[in-house]
């Protein structure tokens, strides 16, 4: 990390959704063990599953099911998963320990948030209110723009949406796509410890700075603090 990147305050924060804002592998999980259920497989542990949470249907089934978009019965399979999914969005999914708090301190301060991630507004749209962020100042889905992360054009959708500069946003999020899309953008990267990783770690991405908690990452922002 350079010197000078938290020399001052960013004007708006953007955030993942699964694994950073939101805990929704529950409801993922069970997604994918409906297939499961269906193919007479028992369930497969959650522990197993849940580090893939972030990548979405190809992730989950990959884990759940050790197939991979090549796979003839791939695509069925995807789309039974997403329709699972829909059915039952916001069962077991929660906000993550202290991020109402973090949020409602970034608002006191008077740092814009927004909502970037590579779920599709079929999901993203019914979801975001249910589980109490409805008051995001944006929100980027997947399909928003003709590209998802890693490519940058979500966050910069989302910065243009909240009038705010790319280089005066951070972005937060769990996975490595998180912070290449970030770095692409040109905005400060910070990789959410709390969330589900995958299997490589976040001491790998190269993110600006890592955060333990969500209101850790109050401890990075001038003039804040926890």
């Amino acid at each position: 990390m350079t010197t000078n990147v938290f020399s001052g305050r960013p004007e708006a924060i953007l955030f993942d959704l699964d694994g950073t804002l939101a805990d929704t592998a529950p409801d993922l999980a069970a997604a994918l063990n409906r297939l499961r259920a269906d193919r007479g497989l028992t369930p497969a542990p959650y522990e197993s599953l849940r580090p893939y949470a972030s990548a979405g249907a190809r992730g989950l089934i990959g884990a759940g099911l050790n197939l991979g978009p090549d796979a003839e019965e791939y695509e069925a399979l995807r789309i039974a998963f997403l329709d699972n999914y829909a059915a039952s969005i916001a069962v077991h999914s929660r906000l993550f320990d202290g991020v109402p708090d973090l949020l409602d301190r970034l608002q006191a301060a008077g740092i814009g948030w927004g909502i970037v991630t590579n779920k599709a507004m079929r999901f993203t749209d019914p979801l975001v209110p249910l589980i109490g962020l409805g008051h995001a100042g944006c929100i980027v889905s997947g399909d928003t723009t003709p590209h998802a992360k890693p490519h940058p054009a979500p966050l910069l959708e989302a910065a243009q949406r909240l009038g705010v500069a790319p280089a005066a946003c951070w972005y937060v999020g769990d996975d490595m796509r998180d912070i290449q899309a970030g770095r692409a953008a040109g905005m400060v990267t910070i990789a959410a410890a709390w969330g589900y990783c995958g299997s490589d770690g976040p001491t790998q991405w190269n993110a600006h700075a890592i955060a333990e908690s969500p209101l850790g990452l109050l401890n990075l922002i001038p003039h804040i603090g926890s």
